[in-house]
């Protein structure tokens, strides 16, 4: 069979073509049958034939079973059509009528005109001629046709003419011509699509069942209850009739429609047809969608039916004694029926009547009664005996909340979807009903994940704190590996130096022995001592005369000189902060004692700067006696104000107070309010107890329980002078001091305290200081190093010195080479022709052509970029800070070893290593950056600029500045060439689509035929639907099997075939 571009399943009861029979096809202008017509090309090969007519079925959207067909037929009769076909498309008469344009553009002209003129009798004959044009092309036209329509939003041209008619015009046959076109556009399969993803399409056709034409009314009906039958049109049509309510002001949905149904207009055929369309618009909002497997949604919408009263209605309607009607009928009342009896099952009933509200409620009652739910059903009954009512009915609206509440309950599914349009905002009754469970259960749950997620904290910071030990130990081991081999490289080379050096004064010796020897004077040289670890060489012979010693043999390691013997006890200087001195003990031996009250308890300290007695003579304080102020002074109520020990502020002298005082334990704080509080936060956030800061300082933290901010942080908590002072009065009350002074007392029974925190910050952070300072040594070297060997940066300069000298003449001509700074001044010359080419653009494309090489000099200066953003002197200023803070290490750790310790301090061989490995690295470190200020020099000189007045960071920055200069003006001409690319290519494109579209205006033609005439899906819905023959396999059966949601009472499922279109 030939190639398709599409498949769709099709409806069962859709055919077109019966029997075995190929259809007669003819022309729409004629009516002389196909198979009379004479062609002259003769038939092509087969495959070309198939090929060619497969394009031509393709164009006439044709259903599955009719493409069948076409393909079927024999070969003449598809040569014959396709020449038809042909013949159309070549006629030169083919009127503009056949373009989609020409319909929207009159169509839009009528609406606009309908507005401001009354149109006569024949006016509207001729706008309906019109109408029914564009009703008759999206029928017959091909489908490019259809799709050019719906490119030029044809189908909000039809909308907007519905929403803008007059009322002459709603009520005459251009209204139905209009809604005709629409269900032709929806008898395609991609106008159909387009019609239904169209936000306000279904809306606005259903405001046409407020017109009085019969005719209207039908094809609206036809088409919402056909679009109930279409995948995901069911919600779309009942949104539509909420939407209707609004507009049409109706009291309940399908009001207008069932007011409808009931009236009688004396013209039997128009009512029997219009009470036809609508009953199978009812049956199929029911029975569709939602309501096809669920009879929860059948149940809740056929009673907002029968409330509006279509069973009398429906007993009335018998009366018109029409088989199509009758058979509408009959299914409305099967079904009904049928639900009804599967909700009597479901219940145990044999029969419910729901008309009768006693026997609803007897059997709600009889059903909750002696379960959980009983009560809640009588409290819902309480509560509806206070609900507001008046027999006007102006409080209606809270029963229409807790109707709407019920429904929602019953109606909505799991997901907390809605299959109808008109539920509660915010309303998902899944959620509501997981927040009514047990409480207890919740708690119960709460709690234990609560616990759980404590415990995986705890374990989370344990693992953390093992493996930054981990990690540490593991790069101090890698640091201590490297810096032994690079130790043992820097070995073998001296010691092979040492070699050669001794070989040399062998021979030297030698030499001068044969010399002695030549010249008589018998005097011998002794030969250099053997290396450390050889055999010592036999004794030299002694001197003859006054000849020097030869001289001492050379070391082989290279240490470095001893630290200074350690100073005075006293606490060495270290990081240029001083250890505080122990404090004070008061002598006697030259101070008078005065006779001071003693207070009862500690009090808090008054900081002040105290004279020495042999200041006090012959001065005010010589006059002034203390002494008879504390005969005057309350004593007892300034101890209570300014009590050292912390409590809450209490009404002086009452009972409460008194009684906290003896019950409540007294807190001692003499630290700054504000430092002690900082200091508690610290505390907090490390979460360690003051034993164990205590173990980890002593320990140098081998367990990696310090990060480096916090050691920052407890540096700034040292514990000062006077700190250490007030605290040392009271060192017999240490259980009653607050947090944070007994923390900083027992800090401060450390020995050197401060010197061992910033060693250990020292430690910690002297490799990421290290890996900072590196890089930035090796981008000064690197870059020096890459703009002298940079061949393409050599050939650029010769050409800018070639067009510098060309273009300037006189005293700024005929130069022989120019300031680097230069470079970033070539983009400040603009031309004269275009103002947007600079003189840096013409170089680069003066380089594309003749020097391609130099357009990636940017490989060639890698390194220059980050070189320009090292700031020399504050380079040299960390690699000093380095330096001093290594010196200062040397100096604690001479004084650590000079005195006592315990076992559990480790200051000693945990720095003794670390200084080993630190000097080596840092040593390193130093020779690179006197290797890089080398190199750097002699680079400047290289360029003839002046050492003293370029710093690194401005020379290199004036190339990376050059660079991104250069890498701007390539991109800049990138985007010239482009742009201008891109209008040649659209001033071609204009030209091919000019001459296209003249092309297309000389060809086209007509391309309506008896084949394009065929019958399309959504009609044979509509007319399945129309004649009931939708419902007849149910008939039939007399009853219908269909999959209940939510039953577990029925074991068998009940099915119905609805027919569906899919697209």
């Amino acid at each position: 069979m030939a190639p398709r571009k599409r498949s769709r399943h099709v409806l069962g009861f859709l055919c077109c073509f019966r029997g075995s029979e190929h259809p007669e096809i003819t022309f729409k202008d004629s009516s002389v049958p196909l198979q009379l017509l004479e062609f002259s090309l003769p038939i092509p090969p087969a495959d070309e034939l198939n090929a060619r007519f497969a394009e031509l079925v393709d164009e006439l959207d044709l259903s599955d079973k009719n493409r069948d067909a076409m393909f079927a037929l024999p070969a003449e009769k598809k040569w014959q059509i396709y020449c038809s076909k042909k013949k159309e498309q070549d006629d030169p008469n083919k009127q503009a009528t056949s373009w989609p344009d020409y319909y929207i553009d009159r169509i839009n002209s009528m609406a606009a005109m309908q507005t401001v003129f009354a149109f006569d009798e024949e006016e509207m004959e001729m706008r309906n001629t019109i109408v029914e044009g564009l009703k008759t092309a999206l029928r017959t036209q091909p489908m490019r046709f259809v799709t050019r329509f719906i490119e030029l939003d044809g189908l909000t041209c039809l909308l907007n003419f519905l929403r803008s008619m007059a009322y002459d015009t709603s009520e005459s046959r251009i209204h139905t011509s209009v809604i005709g076109c629409i269900k032709a556009l929806m008898n395609n399969s991609q106008g159909r699509a387009h019609v239904l993803a169209h936000p306000e399409s279904i809306n606005v056709i259903s405001h046409s069942l407020r017109t009085e034409n019969v005719k209207t009314k039908i094809a609206v009906l036809e088409i919402l209850g056909a679009v109930c039958l279409v995948p995901g049109g069911h919600k779309k049509v009942l949104q539509a009739m909420l939407h209707y309510q609004v507009y049409a002001s109706e009291r309940t949905r399908f009001q207008t429609l069932l007011n409808e149904l009931d009236k009688s207009t004396g013209r039997y055929r128009d009512e029997v047809h219009l009470k036809t369309a609508i009953m199978s618009f009812i049956n199929a909002v029911l029975n569709a969608g939602a309501g096809e497997d669920n009879l929860e949604f059948r149940l809740h919408l056929r009673y907002e039916f029968l409330m509006l009263g279509i069973q009398p209605v429906i007993d009335k309607l018998r009366s018109h004694e029409n088989a199509t009607l009758d058979r509408h009928l009959d299914f409305f009342e099967m079904v009904r029926n049928e639900d009804e009896n599967e909700l009597a099952k479901r219940l145990d009933m044999v029969h419910i009547d729901t008309r009768s509200t006693s026997q609803m409620f007897d059997l709600i009652r009889k059903k909750l009664s002696h379960t959980d739910a009983y009560p809640h059903l009588v409290s819902v009954l309480q509560h509806c005996l206070q609900m507001p009512w008046k027999r006007n009915g102006t409080n209606s609206q809270h029963w229409q909340l807790l109707d709407r509440i019920l429904q929602q309950i019953v109606l909505q599914d799991e997901k907390g979807d809605d299959p109808d349009v008109a539920p509660l905002e915010n309303f998902n009754v899944r959620n509501i009903i997981r927040m009514l469970v047990n409480e207890n259960e919740v708690k119960l749950w709460k709690d234990q994940a609560e616990k759980f997620r404590k415990e995986h904290m705890e374990l989370l910071a344990r693992l953390e704190r093992k493996e930054r030990e981990c990690e540490t130990k593991t790069q101090e081991r890698d640091d201590m590996m490297r810096t032994l081999n690079k130790m043992k490289d820097k070995l073998q080379k001296e010691s092979v130096e040492l070699r050669h050096a001794r070989d040399q004064v062998m021979e030297l010796s030698a030499r001068l022995n044969d010399l002695a020897e030549a010249n008589g004077l018998g005097l011998s040289f002794p030969l250099p001592p053997p290396p450390p670890g050889g055999p010592l060489p036999p004794p030299p012979p002694p001197l003859l005369g006054d000849l020097p010693p030869p001289p001492p043999p050379l070391l082989l390691y290279d240490f470095p000189p001893p630290p200074p013997p350690p100073p005075p006890p006293g606490a060495p200087p270290f990081f240029n902060c001083p250890m505080p001195p122990p404090p004070c003990l008061l002598t006697t031996g030259s101070m008078r004692r005065k006779a001071i009250p003693q207070p009862s308890h500690p009090l808090k300290s008054f900081n002040w700067h105290k004279l020495a007695e042999n200041r006090i003579g012959g001065t005010l304080w010589s006059e002034i006696d203390d002494l008879r102020a504390f005969t005057v002074l309350d004593l007892e109520d300034f101890e209570k104000m300014f009590s050292a020990y912390q409590r809450q502020q209490k009404e002086l002298g009452s009972n409460e107070d008194l009684y906290l005082t003896i019950r409540k334990v007294k807190e001692l704080s003499v630290i700054d309010g504000r430092r002690a509080q900082n200091c508690v936060i610290l505390l907090s956030k490390l979460k360690l107890s003051n034993e164990e800061i205590k173990r980890a300082i002593l320990q140098m933290d081998e367990q990696e329980d310090l990060p480096k901010d916090m050691l920052e942080q407890l540096l700034k908590f040292v514990p000062e002078k006077s700190d250490v002072d007030l605290l040392e009065e009271h060192r017999h009350e240490t259980e009653r001091m607050a947090r944070a002074d007994r923390f900083l007392y027992e800090m401060s029974r450390i020995d050197h305290y401060q010197q061992r925190l910033q060693a250990l910050f020292f430690k910690k952070k002297f490799a990421e200081r290290l890996a900072e300072a590196k890089p930035k040594i090796e981008g000064i070297l690197q870059a020096s190093k890459e703009l002298c060997q940079s061949k393409r940066l050599k050939q650029l300069l010769e050409v800018v010195l070639a067009f510098g000298n060309y273009m300037n003449k006189g005293q700024r001509g005929n130069a022989f080479g120019f300031r680097v700074s230069s470079l970033n001044k070539i983009g400040d010359t603009k031309s004269s022709i275009d103002r947007s080419i600079t003189l840096l653009h013409y170089l680069i494309m003066i380089f594309e052509k003749n020097y391609p090489e130099i357009l990636n000099i940017h490989v060639d200066l890698l390194h220059v970029p980050d070189a320009a953003k090292v700031n020399l002197a504050e380079l040299d200023k960390e690699i000093n800070n380095l330096k001093n803070g290594l010196k200062a290490l040397e100096s604690e750790l001479e004084y650590q070893r000079n005195r006592t310790r315990t076992s559990e301090d480790k200051f000693v061989p945990v720095m003794s290593d670390f200084i080993t490995v630190a000097s080596f690295s840092f040593s390193e470190m130093e020779d690179l950056l006197a290797e890089a200020k080398d190199k750097y020099s002699k680079m400047l000189k290289y360029f003839s600029e002046e050492e003293a007045r370029m710093q690194p960071d401005e020379f290199f920055g004036l190339f990376d500045t050059f660079l991104q200069s250069f890498s701007e003006a390539r991109h800049d001409l990138d985007n010239m060439r482009r742009k201008k690319e891109e209008e040649e290519r659209r001033a071609r494109m204009e030209a091919m689509l000019k001459e296209q579209r003249e092309k297309e205006r000389r060809l086209k033609k007509s391309r309506a035929g008896s084949v394009s005439e065929e019958v399309g899906e959504f009609d044979d819905l509509v007319s399945a639907l129309r004649s009931g023959e939708v419902f007849d396999k149910d008939l039939s059966k007399l009853k219908r099997s269909r999959k209940r949601s939510g039953s577990q009472l029925l074991e068998n499922s009940r099915e119905r075939a609805v027919s569906k279109l899919n697209y």
